[in-house]
């Protein structure tokens, strides 16, 4: 049986190329959330003004991935101590957040995020928003996969590219194995 998570993190062109890589996930699709406006373009949400954030919907088997192991991922991932901010990404858009989809998610949310922060893992407080999830809107195709097209491009080399040298660095056991081949790897260990 499937289940859904919906998390933001910053850029999805980020997240997505972190989530896509894990076993037991099963499809991650871009999109926007948490804001007012309906069926957002990506503009509208660049601008800050729908109160939309940039986020991924991961679908995933929770027999080989537990909702958990997806969460401390996502803490790892990205930078959860600033608000409304990852790197030189700037705006409400790129806020961290875990849209919850039941109780349970939400339980399990709250008790990482601070057995995050009571680890002190972090310098700064942990920000991160956890929200119940309302409505999920899918992005513009060009941006589904974006990291997979455009590995090359500046940003995928100055941004991306550090966030998955990290994940195969410290969360290799979980990673697919198409993702563990000895080119795949080096071409990140190069970066």
């Amino acid at each position: 049986m499937s289940e859904t998570a919906t998390l933001a993190g910053g850029c999805f062109w980020c997240t997505e190329a972190i989530f896509t890589r894990l076993r037991g996930v099963t499809s991650v699709l871009p999109g926007y959330t948490g804001g007012l406006t309906k069926n957002p373009t990506y503009d509208q949400v660049c601008d800050g003004q729908t109160g939309h954030a940039e986020a991924i919907q991961v679908m995933f088997d929770p027999d080989q991935i537990p909702y958990e192991k997806i969460l401390e991922i996502f803490w790892h991932t990205h930078n959860p101590t600033t608000r409304n901010q990852q790197g030189n990404d700037v705006g409400t858009q790129y806020r961290s957040a875990i849209f919850y989809h039941n109780e349970k998610q939400k339980e399990i949310a709250e008790t990482s995020k601070k057995e995050l922060a009571e680890a002190k893992i972090f310098s700064d407080p942990i920000v991160t928003e956890i929200v119940p999830y309302t409505v999920f809107y899918p992005a513009e195709q060009y941006h589904k996969n974006y990291f997979e097209k455009h590995s090359d491009a500046p940003y995928c080399s100055v941004t991306i590219h550090p966030k998955v040298k990290k994940l195969l660095e410290k969360y290799g056991d979980v990673v697919k194995e198409e993702y563990k081949t000895p080119t795949f790897v080096s071409s990140f260990t190069q970066m």
